[in-house]
Order: structure tokens, then C-alpha cells, then sequence
């Protein structure tokens, strides 16, 4: 069955295609549904089969020379003949930009050189199937690498043998460059265009550049495509952030204490790994080794700090600026997506690291739909698109990377600008495709989630094993009790957890897909069952009155889907600081009511406001947008917890605030906490 369905796509791709390479006026292949219909097997069809050209060149380390005198060095891949001379003709070229070495790439790119073992090993990973086991998350992994992922986190052979060039460039202080790494601020961002403008020149381009890559290099594209330059055409992102401080650093103000260390240690490590042949023939880049050597373990020190030190006002300088809103090196990582002109196609993924910036940077960015989408998986970040290839499934990563640079930067109307634009994994349910999602407020039309409140009562629902066992309500209540919940460790098995670690540890099923152990620890608060299929769509945001037994405060939020077996499967979450506490209004949206949407605190030194012990506090907590669709008879819940180790830890001084002591939310009806939930249909509550 697999080989006939692959026959007919393939079939129905030639049929559509052969009379365009000749040249016959023919209209785009229709784009209809997640897999992209008709469209779709075109795609999937061009990006399989047998190339224009059936070799690839590549030169090694090629210096380019950043305006401060600083080299960078990039390896070219161009397509080229059977005798593997690079063809003449100059071609459309990508660009990327990494922390992790081109060695990496090079690993990656010599395993798909050999002929047939790169689609050896993707048959294989595609084989590797733990459905129904409480390892099933090792299946999501395996189907991501077969998924197209690392094609794009890499290199695409089939993309350069088609007739593109590809550039793969250290970023400066990383790799084989001279510098000091800049991490994603504003001279890396200066080298970014200066490399785009490089490659634009050179005569196996034809000016016209488009940017690829993963996480980091997801980043640095929308950061070029902020500063418009002129040759860049086109951007393909995968699992990109815009506001990174919020975004991962210190979500909240709860620093992001499982993926940062472990992070931090491997770029720095791999940048030290020298130019092997160059020491064994004696050209040792001096520079790079001095460079090396005067900054070793970038921000590792500022980590340190950050740990060690008991006050404040005693912190590292440098890392009081990264935690003070409005000072340049955390504008240097705070993105505007409004500045984008560039055609961007963004994929993310509901549990993702950057989930919060994903879905905001497409609405940000002010192009018409279909120059711009939007992809978002149930997925975290190392295993993004481990859906793909089947009917009713959206194309490979790889697949809608090539259609979207072919569109581009070839002109080729292939139909993908009309993908979309916005393709979703509904949470408990399958893929579905829209034209609006999280829109900053409520729009009128059947089709919109409307937010609307569920207050958090002390009244058991029978449906948890918690510190508290409460109830949603759809209606305000009178209830006055004080709910208690203190720090714990059940958050080493949560869904937090594997987002945390990038989704290394979403393969323990029972902690990344079921909340029970977790819960044990937390305030619960479940609904009645929903009647009907109930969406939930859009941004969510929790209202908390709370009080601290101490100058501080360490909320985590979750909003869950309750199966009727009482699995709880973690939809979204939230944290944040109790002294940190500030909303900026001016980039927080809220619905019609005027309840907050998106309350987005500063995450601000400059903005803390430490508790009064035993006085109440209001707290606003934003949580990610998602889409999720909840099934007749099963239930929504809040879960509320005083911490969220390992995922985040406070920095030592906010930390010794809280003193970890418990905390409680006191429900009071003149202050009611509740959550604000965009939903669409009917539950019967």
C-alpha cells in the first residue's frame, strides 16, 4: 500500500509538473488541507526525485571578513557535474548560520553522501515504533529525524543538486571563526546581514538569498529579516524566539535552569575544538587561538553569578543587564517581527522552548497571509515535524522547505503560497488548517474562540490526587478558603520537565503525557465534562490572588486536558515571580471584558515589587496559545504549583526571598482567580 500511495503521489506530481518545465501555461496545483492535497504530492514529488545535477562541490572554510576585521569562515555547497566540477551557472543561495560547528553539518552531510545510507537510516528510524508502550515518546524522536529535521538543521543535498548553493557559516567566537561570541546580539546580527550581502556577491550566486536552520539559526533569520537586507528573499525558521529572555532564559523570572547550563557547556565546548588540519599542516589560525583563549566559557561566569550571590544589587553587571528591561544587551534579544518584510514560513511546536514567540511572530509580522505561515506540532523542540508524509498529515520539514524557497526564490508557482497559512495539531485531536489563531483580541465570526472565565473553587470534583482537589466553575462562587501548596520535587517527572530538555525527556511517557505524579504536589481545579467537542484556541491567561509567607513567590500554572480514564495531559504553561509581578501593558493584549489575554510582565530588575508577608497579591500569568480540542467527557484543569525544578530555578537572591516556603491561593470573591480561556463550541458548563 505505502509503494502504490507513493506511485500515485508521484505520478499525479509529473503530471502536474511536466507541462510547466515545458514551459505550457498552466495554473498552480490546488493546496487543500494539512497535507497539502494535490499540491502536496508535488512537492513531496520534486524535493524525491532525481535531481538537475547529480553532484555536489564543496569548499572547506572559506574566509569572509566581517567590517570590524573579524573572519568568519563558511563552507560553500554548490551543485555540480558528474565529474563533480561546480556547474558555472550562478544559483539561488541559502544561508546558515550556527553555534555548533560546521562540523556538525559535516558529520551530518557525509552520512547522506553515501549512497543510500541516508534513506537507510531513515527507514530504519521510521521502523522504530513504541506506540503503546511507556517509551512511546522515542517514537516521536525517531519519526522527527525522518521528518526532513535534519535537513534542515544541516545540509540538503537534494535542495543544492536541484540548483541551489549553500552556506553554512560559524557565527563569530564559535567553530573555526575568529571573535568572541556575541550569542544572538547586536554585532552577531550585524555579521548576519554582512554575510547575506557577502553571499549575495559572489559569482555562483545570483543575489538572490534565502536562510534555513534550527533553534539558534531559526533565531538569527528573523533577526536579519528584521533589518530587511536587501538580498534576502525568503526564511524558513524552524522552532525560532523572538523574545528571548522570556522566551527561555527566565521565563517569568524563573531562570531556565535544565536547558541554559547544559546549553552554555556544549557551544562552548565545541567552539574549542581547532582546525585539526590546519595544525597538522602548521596554518593554525593565531587569532582564533588568542580569541580562544581570552574568552573560553562565554557567560558561563555571568551563570555562576548568578547562583552565587546572595543580594541583588550584587550581581555581576552583565547580568543585571540581561534581567533589566530597556538596557542594550536585552534589547539586543528582544525581536520585532512587525520589522519583517521577508516571506516567512514558521514551524513550531505546542511544547516547544520558544512556544510563546512562535505563533506571535507570524501575527507580528505584517505581510498578507500565504507570504507568511505557520506550522505548530504537538511536538517539542528536538523533534519537530514527526508527523509528516501521509495523507491528512502535513508534507515533510524538507519537502515544505524546498516548495517555499522554489516559490520564492525561483518563482516557481507551485501552489505554496496558498498552503496554510496557518497549520495546526490540534491537542487531542488531529492536523486542521486556518486562517487566524491567537489574534491579539477577540474577532467576531463563528469560526473564533471567545475568552471567557472559569473561577477556581475550593468545592472537590472527585477527579484528583492532589494537595487540594478543587473545581472550575463558570459561574462566580463565594468561596472564601485558603489553599496551601508548597515547593516539591514531583516536578523531575512533568511535562515542564521534558520541555525543559529540549523534549530529551518527553520518551517517559508517564511524566511528559500524564500530570498524576506531578499533581501530587500542586492545587488542582477541574471542570464538570464537556458536553460536545470543545476547542480551546488562542492565548490563555490565569488570574491568581495569592499570599506569601515571604518577600517572594515562585507560581507555575498549567491548564490541562482530563480524560475520563484521569490521565492529565499538560495543554500550556505559565510561571512567574511573585515580585516580578509588573505587567507591560502596552505589549499585553486583553479580550473583550477586558480581562487579560496576554499579560506580559517586564521580567525586570528595575520593576521588582517583593511581597508583603501575609498580605494578598494579584498575579496575572501568561500562558503559550495553543489548540486543543477537548472530547465529550473529558474535563479542564488548572494545576498550580509553588515551583517547577528542574525546568526552572530562581537565581540565588529571588530564591532566598522565598525562602521556599509554602505559599496559598486564597480565594475571595471580592478578588476572584480564574483562568481566561479562548473557547469555541458548546461544553455544557
Amino acid at each position: 500500500m505505502k509503494h502504490a500511495l507513493r506511485a500515485t503521489a508521484t505520478a499525479v506530481a509529473v503530471a502536474v509538473l511536466v507541462p510547466f518545465l515545458a514551459g505550457a501555461a498552466v495554473a498552480a496545483p490546488t493546496s487543500i488541507g494539512p497535507d497539502g492535497g494535490i499540491a502536496g504530492a508535488a512537492w513531496a514529488a520534486t524535493q524525491d526525485s532525481a535531481q538537475r545535477y547529480p553532484n555536489i562541490h564543496i569548499t572547506w572554510d572559506v574566509p569572509i571578513t566581517m567590517s570590524d576585521g573579524t573572519v568568519l569562515k563558511g563552507n560553500v555547497y554548490r551543485p555540480a557535474d558528474a565529474s563533480g566540477r561546480p556547474i558555472d551557472d550562478p544559483t539561488p543561495t541559502v544561508v546558515n548560520l550556527t553555534p555548533y560547528t560546521k562540523l556538525v553539518s559535516n558529520l551530518a552531510d557525509h552520512a547522506q553522501s553515501i549512497p543510500g545510507l541516508s534513506d537507510a537510516l531513515i527507514e530504519l528510524l521510521r521502523q522504530i515504533d513504541m506506540s503503546g508502550t511507556p517509551l512511546s515518546g522515542v517514537t516521536d524522536l525517531t519519526k522527527a529525524f525522518g521528518g526532513g529535521e535534519l535537513r534542515n538543521f544541516t545540509v540538503d543535498r537534494q535542495l543544492i543538486r536541484s540548483g541551489y548553493s549553500q552556506l553554512v557559516v560559524d557565527v563569530r567566537g564559535t567553530g573555526f571563526s575568529q571573535g568572541v561570541w556575541d550569542m544572538l546580539r547586536q554585532r552577531e546580527q550585524r555579521d548576519t546581514v554582512e554575510v547575506i550581502d557577502w553571499a549575495s556577491r559572489q559569482p555562483w550566486s545570483n543575489g538572490r538569498i534565502g536562510m534555513n536552520g534550527i533553534s539558534y539559526s531559526g533565531i538569527n533569520q528573523v533577526q536579519a529579516a528584521e533589518k530587511r537586507p536587501p538580498a534576502l528573499q525568503a526564511i524558513f525558521p524552524v522552532v525560532p524566539g523572538s523574545d528571548l529572555v522570556n522566551d527561555v532564559l527566565a521565563p517569568g523570572g524563573g531562570f531556565g535552569f535544565t536547558f541554559i547550563p547544559l546549553w552554555l557547556t556544549a557551544v562552548n565546548g565545541l567552539k574549542l575544538i581547532p582546525d585539526l588540519a590546519s595544525v597538522v599542516d602548521g596554518r593554525l589560525d593565531t587569532t582564533w587561538l588568542a580569541d580562544r583563549a581570552r574568552d573560553p566559557l562565554t557567560f558561563m561566569d555571568v551563570l555562576l553569578n548568578v547562583y552565587t550571590t546572595a543580594r541583588i544589587e550584587d550581581l555581576d553587571p552583565r547580568a543585571k543587564e540581561l534581567l533589566t528591561a530597556g538596557s542594550a544587551p536585552r534589547q539586543g534579544w528582544l525581536g520585532d517581527p512587525g520589522q519583517i518584510r521577508t516571506p516567512t514560513f514558521v514551524t513550531g511546536g505546542w511544547h516547544d522552548l520558544f512556544t510563546y514567540s512562535e505563533s506571535k511572530i507570524y501575527q507580528e509580522i505584517p505581510l498578507p497571509p500565504g507570504r507568511k505561515q505557520l506550522l505548530m506540532g504537538n511536538t517539542y523542540h528536538v523533534n519537530s515535524g514527526n508527523e509528516y508524509g501521509k495523507p491528512g498529515l502535513p508534507p515533510r520539514l524538507d519537502v515544505l522547505q524546498r516548495a517555499w524557497f522554489d516559490k520564492w526564490l525561483k518563482g516557481i508557482d507551485n501552489g505554496i503560497d496558498r498552503y496554510g497559512p496557518i497549520t495546526l495539531r490540534q491537542q487531542g485531536g488531529g492536523w486542521i488548517t486556518t486562517d487566524s489563531f491567537a489574534a491579539p483580541t477577540d474577532e467576531a465570526g463563528p469560526r473564533e474562540a471567545v475568552h471567557r472565565r472559569m473561577y477556581l473553587s475550593a468545592t472537590a470534583s472527585g477527579t484528583a490526587n492532589s494537595r487540594h482537589d478543587g473545581s472550575l466553575t463558570a459561574d462566580a462562587n463565594d468561596d472564601t478558603e485558603r489553599l496551601t501548596v508548597a515547593p516539591g520535587l514531583t516536578g523531575l517527572c512533568s511535562n515542564d520537565a521534558a520541555q525543559g530538555s529540549a523534549g530529551v525527556l518527553s520518551v517517559i511517557d508517564g511524566c511528559a503525557k500524564d500530570s498524576r505524579i506531578q499533581e501530587l504536589d500542586g492545587l488542582t481545579f477541574t471542570s464538570a465534562p464537556v458536553a460536545e467537542p470543545t476547542t480551546l484556541s488562542g492565548r490563555i491567561a490565569v488570574r491568581l490572588n495569592t499570599v506569601q509567607d515571604a518577600a517572594d513567590g515562585y507560581w507555575v500554572v498549567t491548564v490541562n486536558d482530563v480524560a475520563p480514564d484521569g490521565r492529565s495531559g499538560v495543554l500550556s504553561s505559565g510561571q512567574l515571580m511573585a515580585s516580578l509581578r509588573a505587567i507591560d501593558d502596552a505589549n499585553s493584549s486583553k479580550s473583550a471584558d477586558g480581562d487579560y489575554t496576554d499579560p506580559r510582565p517586564f521580567t525586570s530588575l528595575d520593576r521588582r515589587q517583593p511581597t508583603v508577608p501575609g498580605e494578598a497579591t494579584t498575579l496575572d500569568i501568561a500562558l503559550p496559545a495553543t489548540e486543543a480540542i477537548l472530547q465529550p467527557g473529558h474535563r479542564l484543569r488548572v494545576d498550580v504549583y509553588a515551583g517547577n525544578f528542574p525546568k526552572g530555578l530562581p537565581i540565588l537572591p529571588m530564591l532566598i526571598d522565598t525562602g521556599l516556603r509554602p505559599q496559598h491561593v486564597q480565594l475571595d470573591p471580592d478578588r476572584p482567580s480564574f483562568v481566561n480561556v479562548p473557547v469555541r463550541g458548546d461544553p455544557g458548563w
